[in-house]
């Protein structure tokens, strides 16, 4: 059984008032993959292809209309109220804004703890404690405890929302484009902890992006989204690379040269 199955789902969004009449807009389609435990799917995309939309069904903050989502074997929209609550537990995420995913008003540890709170009892030195470990796993350390959002960089803050989401040992972690808003130096740090992260603890990851190389540099697998349709799969770079799928095709003329003097410029003529 797979840690997580997607079945068939399809979710739209109803039309504007300013539209009124109009159809309902499709935004996923007929979408089914899986996910391994202790493996990381990487979705790619362009913006609007529906990655986020997906993300947040798998979280159980977006209903599809249709089809079934399935973690650890039990349906995330349909199973008890227990059921759920554990479901939350285990399936944890990332968000691309590290500033906005926390309360500028909490410290560090307050904003670790969270999760801490509200799944385990704990005494509040076993809480601290556990939370100078998780400060300490990220690369950070017991002297920011008290710290506040507005004292780290980006890439600092997003070490701690990493730490929170791990707080409780979840077995998935979707994150939505969790890199994407750093800088190339931080992007990679983050890539690395996050692959040591999923060694030391076995987790599962969806990895949400439209940056090939990151998804690359994490995933075990790729599926490429196109228009709300997951429209391949790829087990290896080499089928990417080697796929005639126009989608996938622009994908890749859309990966820039390491270096600026082999990037080339497109000039529509026309």
């Amino acid at each position: 059984m797979s840690l997580l199955e997607v079945n068939h789902i399809e979710l739209s969004y109803p039309s504007t008032k300013l539209f009124k009449g109009r159809k309902d807009v499709k935004v996923l389609k007929d979408i089914s993959f899986s996910i391994e435990e202790g493996t990381c799917l990487g979705l790619i995309g362009t913006s609007g292809a529906g990655k986020s939309t997906l993300g947040k069904a798998i979280l159980g903050i977006q209903r599809p209309q249709q089809g079934q989502i399935l973690f650890q074997g039990n349906d995330l929209y349909r199973s008890d109220k227990h059921t759920r609550q554990k479901m939350r537990r285990e399936l944890q995420v990332v968000f691309q804004d590290s500033y906005s995913a926390v309360n500028p008003r909490m410290t560090a540890e307050a904003i670790i703890s969270e999760p801490l709170e509200n799944y385990e009892k704990l005494s509040v030195s076993e809480k601290r404690n556990t939370v100078i470990e998780l400060l300490e796993r990220v690369g950070l350390s017991e002297q920011d405890l008290k710290k506040y959002p507005y004292q780290f960089s980006g890439g600092q803050l997003q070490r701690i929302n990493i730490a929170r989401a791990i707080a409780v040992k979840p077995k998935l972690i979707v994150l939505d484009e969790s890199v994407s808003s750093l800088d190339m130096v931080t992007q990679s740090l983050i890539l690395q902890l996050l692959n040591q992260l999923k060694r030391d603890f076995s987790l599962s990851y969806l990895f949400i992006t439209h940056d090939i190389k990151s998804a690359f540099s994490i995933s075990d697998s790729i599926g490429v989204l196109e228009k709300g349709e997951l429209i391949e799969q790829y087990e290896s770079k080499d089928e990417f690379f080697s796929s005639k799928h126009p989608a996938v095709q622009r994908l890749r003329e859309s990966i820039l040269a390491e270096h600026p003097r082999f990037r080339t410029i497109r000039r529509n003529d026309g």
